[in-house]
């Protein structure tokens, strides 16, 4: 029964990543549809970030009351409604209305799921799941441009897609008698433990650290997801199409990254496979940040994909060995809220300051993200052990 639903686990987090960059890949024809300015894209993002952030803050009380079973689907319903809100709003204002749900059902199934993975599954698991999220987050682009070409239109899509949703929330309902019956190595306190508030949290020696490594891990993927294709076009003159088939390719480099990760954590430490992960990052900025030839700096950004693989995944399930089963589900919550407010807020700044100075800086601002992340991890195995 634990096999059977670690697959379901994994099914969900596909799921998770599905709508991710579905935004990016459509809005170009919703734009129109909409008629309203190009930028205010960013918009739905705030208010999609801003419901995961939240979500995710209160997600050690959520879990507490419903259980991860009844929450996971719960979540993923509000996932399905929101995606299904997408293919009939009639105007742009709806759009941000049905982002809400959208946010706030993808901060509680992450952190959920994760603090699950993390108290009852080995590590290995743990990157496994997070590259099922690569899975999801490379389809959901690959299956709004089939629509696109095959003549339908970007409600399709959605539609398409909140139609999975559903089916897998009529699977998890089924499915809820199995979370509580499941024990796989440690046993099952975390649901029964109470919920800390986050001033409390910050007292547990090496949580504000750990808050910080996630942040900065942060400021460098989302960075190089958001900017890698514009400094490729910009700075270093490749065509755009081309430039953004190298941003799939970094995240096809995290997601394949993680896949060996979880292979490499038989043998080798979730600490060391994330110091080796940001010295790889550090390696592949390093070939960006010089005036190399371009196959250089093509190199360094799937370096850098590379190495940012075992970092999110290994930090996780690391949280229940530095902190212990009984706080990790509300750390594990504030932890991703901490991660989301990287991704929503350093790659706008970054993109402020370069829009003033020169996009060839980004690799300047992922080597700075970089170093504070690697302060900020040496700083908390001192700590922690």
């Amino acid at each position: 029964m634990a096999t059977l639903l670690l697959l379901l686990i994994y099914v969900a987090f596909i799921s998770l990543g599905l709508p991710d960059a579905m935004l990016g890949a459509s809005w170009p024809v919703m734009q129109p549809d909409f008629d309203v300015p190009y930028g205010f894209a960013g918009f739905v993002q705030i208010v999609v970030s801003g419901g995961t952030i939240i979500s995710s803050m209160f997600s050690g009380s959520m879990i507490k009351r419903f259980g991860t079973g009844k929450l996971t689907a719960l979540s993923v319903a509000f996932t399905a409604v929101a995606l299904i809100g997408f293919s009939i709003v009639p105007s742009f204002w709806f759009i941000l209305a049905v982002s809400v749900p959208l946010g706030l059902g993808a901060g509680s199934v992450d952190a959920a799921l994760n603090a699950y993975v993390a108290n009852h599954y080995e590590s290995r698991h743990m990157s496994w799941l997070h590259s099922f999220w690569g899975v999801g987050a490379l389809s959901g682009p690959l299956i709004m441009s089939a629509i696109l070409f095959g003549g339908f239109s970007w409600r399709t899509g959605y539609r398409l897609v909140g139609s999975f949703q559903i089916a897998l929330v009529i699977v998890l309902l089924v499915s809820i008698p199995l979370w509580d019956k499941v024990k796989a190595r440690k046993t099952d306190t975390v649901e029964s433990d109470g919920h800390l508030s986050l001033s409390s949290a910050l007292k547990i020696r090496g949580v504000k650290l750990a808050l910080l490594v996630f942040l900065f891990y942060c400021g460098v993927e989302a960075n190089m997801i958001l900017w890698a294709g514009s400094y490729l076009y910009m700075s270093r003159g490749m065509e755009p199409p081309l430039a953004a088939s190298w941003v799939s390719l970094f995240l096809t480099s995290i997601t394949a990254g993680r896949f060996l990760t979880g292979f490499l954590t038989f043998k080798v430490s979730n600490n060391r496979m994330i110091l080796t992960g940001i010295l790889i990052i550090f390696a592949g900025v390093i070939l960006m940040l010089f005036p190399l030839p371009l196959q250089f700096a093509l190199t360094g950004i799937l370096l850098v994909g590379f190495g940012c693989a075992p970092i999110f995944p290994c930090m996780l399930h690391e949280t229940p060995v530095r902190f212990g089963s009984k706080a990790s589900q509300s750390i594990m919550g504030f932890q991703m809220a901490s991660a989301y407010i990287g991704t929503t807020f350093l790659p706008p700044l970054v993109g402020f300051i370069t829009s003033y100075t020169s996009m060839a800086l980004l690799p300047l601002f992922v080597f700075l993200f970089s170093g504070f992340l690697l302060l900020s991890f040496i700083k908390l195995r001192q700590k922690t052990e």
